[in-house]
């Protein structure tokens, strides 16, 4: 099953004041594995950058001036996500600017039923609690240090971690039926399938138990 964790960053927080994105950010999953296969851009905004948003990110509207605009990388775009899930933290505010770009560009918008917010989630598992990406990383002992202002592939490194940790997936899970057929066509006396070290008792050892054993039995049956 492949998914994407996704993640924006925006000129400010309100579609209706006009704002828009200026980075956008996907890792993609595979079996909740990243692979090798990302999609990142800077945008050109079109308007401003806020005040509150440049205290975030950081992106400047020099920087994003010469950047490209988001109906020249949409269908690259829409081609990374296709028929994939996305995850997403916080998903109501990012799939509202992403609707709104695909929207403003002619293309169809982003089904929320194929959304799978963090957020929701870390509420459920955690009700009454912080569940802020920062503080997430914070309760499963992830390292943020590289966060220090929001950047959207930082962020999705961050959330992939998160998200793993939420669905209770720390490992991969293993096939065990598929494990036991193969092993009944191995020589399991050539197979080495335990995997804790077994150290052997030295002569002297089996002396020492054989006489505390016939001590015991003395003592207490005799």
């Amino acid at each position: 099953m492949k998914e994407v964790v996704l993640d924006t960053e925006t000129t400010g927080i309100s579609v209706k004041d006009g704002h828009r994105i200026v980075e956008i950010g996907c890792i993609e999953l595979d079996n909740l594995v990243p692979t090798s296969n990302k999609f990142h851009c800077y945008l050109n905004p079109e308007r401003r950058v806020s005040e509150k948003a440049l205290e975030i990110h950081g992106y400047t509207d020099q920087f994003l001036a010469n950047k490209k605009k988001f109906y020249e990388i949409v269908d690259e775009f829409l081609l990374f996500i296709k028929d994939k899930k996305l995850i997403i933290h916080n998903a109501e505010f990012d799939i509202g600017h992403l609707n709104n770009e695909l929207k403003i560009a002619n293309k169809k918008i982003i089904d929320k039923n194929n959304v799978l917010d963090t957020l929701e989630l870390a509420r459920d598992k955690f009700p009454g609690s912080q569940i802020s990406l920062d503080a997430l990383c914070k309760r499963y002992r992830i390292d943020n240090s590289k966060r220090e202002k929001h950047t959207a592939l930082i962020d999705c490194e961050l959330l992939t971690k998160v998200y793993i940790n939420l669905i209770d997936q720390k490992e991969p899970s293993l096939d065990f039926v598929s494990e036991n057929k193969n092993l009944s066509n191995r020589n399991l006396q050539n197979t080495n399938i335990y995997s804790k070290k077994i150290i052997e008792p030295t002569s002297d050892e089996l002396k020492l138990h054989k006489k505390y054993l016939k001590d015991h039995l003395k003592k207490n049956f005799f």
